[in-house]
């Protein structure tokens, strides 16, 4: 499913910083919807020149900080898939993430190798919603019956159609990606960025993926969000789109 997201008003300028990229403008995402063309048909209503900044695996010492340094320097809001491991080890970086007004999401609890589609479905989702609670636990002191943020990125995106079926019915918005910077392979910084911009110019919009866990990544990223200012391109930060009460 395709999401028919709403966007919200326009984030605040940058502080003293009229240069900076900054961010665009928020966009509220509804439940259960599942987008990334690299997983599924559909993907986010971005215009043309718009990109979401996602990040995979973290939180990890040095690099995940080193990269919070350079958002925060471009007033850029950007979304955390963690991993529920990661966050109860270093949940002072995941309150960081929330702390500066990043998105944190969802990516199993120890992204296993053989990945959620290999798992028996029952251990699937216990994998999942262990994650999900160690997440909420590390970023809020308490976790719930329902994530307080319900995104998800499958390890790997591999996904199977019951695990989709068991997400939807939850209302967890499933993230793919529109394209990504490779990062899992050994490359220096400027090669990343070189290959990263030539897929962005490529797509013209979209949902990237990168992996806050990369030295490479960490060096990239302040290059990146210069060059994406200097070709006119816009971040757009993703947010959950809260159900409206109902009228008694």
């Amino acid at each position: 499913m395709a999401a028919q997201a709403q966007p919200q008003a326009a984030a605040p300028a940058c502080p003293g910083r009229p240069d900076a990229l900054g961010t665009a403008r928020v966009m509220a995402v509804p439940a259960g919807v599942q987008v990334g063309t690299k997983s599924f048909p559909g993907t986010l209503p971005l215009q043309p020149g718009e990109v979401v900044l996602t990040f995979d695996d973290g939180p990890w010492p040095q690099t995940t900080a080193a990269i919070l340094d350079a958002l925060k320097a471009e007033c850029v809001k950007a979304t955390f898939f963690l991993i529920g491991q990661n966050a109860k080890a270093r949940p002072e970086l995941v309150r960081r993430e929330i702390a500066e007004g990043h998105t944190v999401a969802h990516h199993s609890m120890t992204h296993p190798d053989a990945t959620l589609a290999r798992l028996p479905h029952a251990a699937a989702v216990r994998e999942i919603e262990a994650g999900m609670a160690a997440d909420d636990l590390a970023a809020y002191g308490i976790s719930g019956a329902e994530p307080r943020v319900p995104f998800f990125r499958f390890p790997g995106f591999a996904a199977t159609p019951e695990l989709l079926s068991y997400l939807q019915g939850r209302g967890i918005s499933v993230f793919g990606a529109d394209f990504w910077a490779s990062d899992w392979n050994k490359m220096t910084p400027e090669q990343e960025l070189a290959l990263v911009l030539q897929r962005l110019d490529a797509a013209g919009r979209g949902i990237v993926l990168f992996h806050d866990t990369k030295a490479q990544t960490a060096a990239m990223i302040p290059a990146f969000l210069r060059a994406l200012a200097q070709r006119g391109y816009h971040i757009v930060h993703i947010v959950p789109m809260r159900q409206q009460p109902t009228a008694r």
